[in-house]
């Protein structure tokens, strides 16, 4: 069985209590790699670790356009090895590796488009309206970055955050989901391939109140960057108040994907099904709730229905897999309850509904696709997020009420609008309550389109050149060239 270390100031290292906790392969529902289980003070070691890298290395004397250069070799890496990062990714994860292969590979992206962004930090000489003085501003690093990861894309939602915070001159430790911490820890051993130096990145491995706590908690720690769910969120957001840290959260989703009569239905179905299904629903995006005009909405049950019959499931490592199996033991038996939960607010059952009993599925945490219909937006399968296999299809007479419907929720990550009219596409897109908007396409990200929800969604935005300004401060700076008084509160 694999065994995985610390990663602490450039070196591998047993956690302080010498202990290890399994991590399970979804698909055969077993033990594959032992991780080490750190604590408060391992994480107080990798902070100061942080710190000192960020005060006191050769990282606090580069230049903006050599840490740009550091980056660009940390996407070539990246892309060097990017399909064996993927297939840990599968190992740990589940999901499908034609989908995390897809994302290791783009990755370097962000590297690549942030290295060039570093040394395009610029501050301001500001025109005072004040004789006597020169004043501008700079910006700098707001210091040690807690970054915490999920476990449904952990190197793509890390990548997100460390390629800003590198950019922007931050120094960071990362404490990612203890239910796929490997492909993090892959990640990090590429650093070396790049001459990162150390303490810049450090990855202390555990459990949240033993590791993550303590890492929101630590007085070193300037900002918390956090992705996962809304209830987690919540917590760390009040937790890191405490500290009057800066906070990203980046949450949860119950994503209206909304087709109209006049949409290309071919697509829109295709859209609907991938949207839900192609990810296991295990995405903050996942289009959860399907909004259908009335005029085709049996049209377009039936072939959702019918398309997502079709759908191949077993080993996620094969090509041809369709559908993987959910991550966790306990995720799993949450979906199969919200399915219970379906049924008994009287929603019909359309598709799936149990276990995947396939022999291709061996004995692995999975669920069949299932689809509910008639469904009620003000029931608990159409509010709260299942983070699994499971749609939720609404009805809708018109473009009012379709509205209505996509925003009657307290959350508001991600939506979809299916239409030939342009004009309504803007419409819809001006009045719906998310993020983002996708029109007649869906999942579509870039490292270039800002990313992040409303509401109950989260606070801030990820990717584009608006980004690094979350892993920085301004500083202004007033030099008085000669004024009688120099007091800048007398006017002149």
């Amino acid at each position: 069985m694999q065994t995985y270390q610390l990663r602490i100031d450039g070196c591998w290292r047993d956690s302080s209590t010498g202990e290890f906790f399994d991590s399970f392969d979804p698909f055969t529902g077993k033990p594959w790699a032992s991780v080490a289980r750190g604590s408060a003070a391992d994480v107080d070691d990798a902070v100061h670790a942080a710190h000192d890298a960020l005060t006191d290395s050769a990282w606090s004397e580069m230049t903006a356009s050599a840490r740009g250069k550091l980056l660009h070799r940390l996407g070539d890496a990246i892309a060097a090895n990017s399909a064996e990062l993927a297939r840990t990714e599968v190992r740990d994860n589940g999901k499908l590796f034609a989908e995390m292969s897809a994302q290791t590979a783009y990755i370097p992206e962000w590297f690549y488009y942030y290295g060039g962004l570093a040394d395009k930090i610029e501050g301001s000489v500001v025109p005072l309206d004040k004789k006597g003085y020169f004043a501008y501003t700079t910006s700098a690093p707001v210091g040690v970055v807690g970054i915490i990861t999920p476990w449904n894309s952990p190197l793509l939602l890390l990548t997100w955050k460390l390629a800003a915070a590198l950019a922007a001159g931050c120094t960071v430790v990362i404490k990612p989901s203890e239910h796929t911490s490997a492909s993090t820890l892959e990640f990090v051993a590429l650093l070396e391939e790049a001459d990162l130096p150390a303490g810049v990145v450090n990855v202390v491995t555990g459990f949240g109140q033993e590791v993550g706590s303590p890492l929101v908690d630590h007085p070193l720690v300037r900002r918390v960057s956090f992705t996962g769910s809304d209830a987690t969120g919540s917590r760390i957001g009040a937790q890191a108040a405490g500290g009057i840290k800066h906070v990203g959260l980046e949450l949860g989703g119950k994503s209206p994907n909304i087709i109209f009569d006049d949409a290309d239905l071919d697509a829109a179905v295709n859209g609907a099904v991938s949207g839900i299904f192609a990810a296991t629903g295990q995405t903050c995006i996942a289009g959860s709730r399907l909004l259908v005009q009335s005029s085709v909405h049996d049209e377009v049950v039936r072939h959702v229905v019918e398309l997502s019959k079709t759908a191949r499931m077993g080993d996620p490592a094969d090509p041809d897999t369709q559908v993987g199996p959910v991550t966790t033991r306990d995720q799993y038996e949450k979906v199969l309850s919200y399915i219970e939960i379906a049924r008994s607010e009287g929603a019909q059952l359309s598709l799936g509904g149990s276990a995947a009993t396939r022999p291709e599925c061996g004995d692995g945490w999975f669920v069949e696709p299932t689809i509910f219909t008639g469904v009620d937006n003000s029931s608990r399968i159409a509010q709260e997020e299942v983070f699994g296999p499971v749609l939720s299809v609404i009805r809708f007479d018109d473009e009012a009420e379709a509205i209505a419907i996509a925003n009657d929720s307290r959350y508001g990550l991600g939506a979809g609008v299916w239409t030939s009219d342009m004009a309504r596409a803007f419409r819809m897109t001006a009045a719906i309550e998310s993020g983002t908007v996708w029109v007649n396409t869906y999942r579509a990200v870039s490292y270039m389109m800002p990313f992040g929800g409303v509401k109950e969604s989260g606070l801030g935005r990820e990717n584009g050149i608006s980004a690094v300004d979350d892993y920085l401060e301004t500083k202004s700076v007033w030099i008085n060239t000669g004024s009688p008084s120099g007091n800048p509160f007398v006017l002149k």
